[in-house]
């Protein structure tokens, strides 16, 4: 996932056309692990090791090196890494348990986190809509909360697994910072792909997950739709759109993971539910869009 935090620049329909493909190809990724006849955390060791070689070449093709970073930039890269596998430790984990829609607003929840580190870097106050991004965000989770709970007390669960898993994206998109100013962005979905591995195996392992899996499929999908072609096209999208237009992009993925929730799965969203989930993706919006004023 990518964030603009440039002006925009001139964009034509191939660029719209990536934009919504890429929120729509990472919708899928909560669909794939539900199918996924591993654990949940072993699909996230699978999403991160299949298309290694093919991020490799991507990058290598794109003319972006692969070594030769300062050390402090191997630092924040093995960092970002470890951050990013345990993000999608938790997601995965919280997928299983919640409704889709939930899993995918509250994954995208570090948006909030990363609007909030750059107040903190930049010593000053929230901005009054940033006080409302905050005020949305809070009372739009606590319906989809108290929903979660009328459900099951494990679905409730399954919601702070991906609030967790939101705050860890925010920990690897800050971490980031600094190497994106001297590395391509697809070697750095390799190295911190590359990262990601062992740590996702590590954590499967210790659970007893299943990690061999016996149906191949969902995980090629999840490896391809989440890794490669979600957020490649999102990098190919990335310098033509406003944070504001990224963030309203960005609504895809509910929009998307709800649709498969209730086809696939039989999942209802009631009207207090989607005043809630309405709630979060505006405060989402809003945490996008004021990323164009920590540039």
């Amino acid at each position: 996932m990518g964030n603009a935090t440039g002006p925009a620049r001139n964009w034509n329909g191939w660029h719209f056309a990536a934009l919504i493909g890429g929120n729509a190809a990472l919708s899928l990724g909560p669909w794939f692990v539900r199918l996924a006849d591993t654990g949940p955390v072993a699909a996230g060791f699978w999403r991160l090791l299949l298309p290694l070689p093919l991020l490799a070449g991507i990058a290598l093709a794109s003319r972006q090196r692969l070594i030769g970073f300062a050390p402090g930039v191997w630092w924040a890269i093995a960092g970002a890494g470890t951050f990013f596998a345990l993000d999608l430790a938790a997601w995965h984990v919280g997928i299983l348990y919640t409704r889709l829609g939930n899993a995918t607003l509250f994954g995208n929840a570090g948006s909030l986190v990363v609007m909030a580190w750059g107040m903190v870097a930049l010593r000053r106050w929230p901005y009054r809509g940033e006080w409302l991004a905050f005020g949305l965000a809070l009372l739009g989770a606590a319906i989809l909360f108290g929903r979660s709970l009328e459900i099951d007390r494990t679905t409730l669960i399954g919601d702070l697994f991906c609030v967790l898993a939101g705050l860890l994206y925010a920990g690897y998109i800050i971490l980031l910072q600094r190497p994106r100013a001297s590395a391509g962005n697809w070697a750095l979905v390799f190295w911190s792909s590359l990262v990601g591995v062992p740590v996702l195996l590590a954590v499967a392992t210790a659970l007893g997950e299943t990690v061999m899996p016996n149906r191949w499929w969902p995980l090629i999908g999840l490896a391809l739709c989440s890794q490669v072609i979600g957020q490649g096209l999102l990098i190919f999208a990335l310098r033509h759109f406003s944070p504001l237009v990224f963030g309203l992009a960005l609504l895809c993925q509910p929009v998307v993971a709800v649709a498969l929730g209730w086809l696939a799965f039989g999942e209802v969203l009631g009207v207090v539910d989607l005043v809630g989930m309405i709630l979060v993706a505006s405060a989402l919006v809003m945490a996008r869009n004021s990323a164009r004023d920590e540039a």
